[in-house]
């Protein structure tokens, strides 16, 4: 929690809604690096948080609803 409790307020805002259980940990690793890529860009770094998300969603709907989600 004490990781939790540190980062910075708005990717815990972030974190507050997303889809994933996140790790503060991964969420803060892929903050600086957007950080890096755009420095004191924030708007930048939540994108890159909604879409390394959306990613994994895409990745995992194959896992549990099979290849042709959402046609089936």
């Amino acid at each position: 929690m004490a990781r939790y409790d540190g980062l910075p307020d708005e990717l815990r805002r972030w974190l507050a809604s997303a889809a994933l259980p996140w790790s503060a940990r991964s969420a803060l690793r892929l903050w600086q690096r957007a950080l890096r890529e755009c420095p004191a860009d924030t708007g930048h770094a939540l994108q890159a948080l909604s879409r390394a998300e959306m990613r994994l969603l895409q990745r995992d709907a194959a896992s549990v609803w099979g290849q042709e989600y959402p046609r089936a």
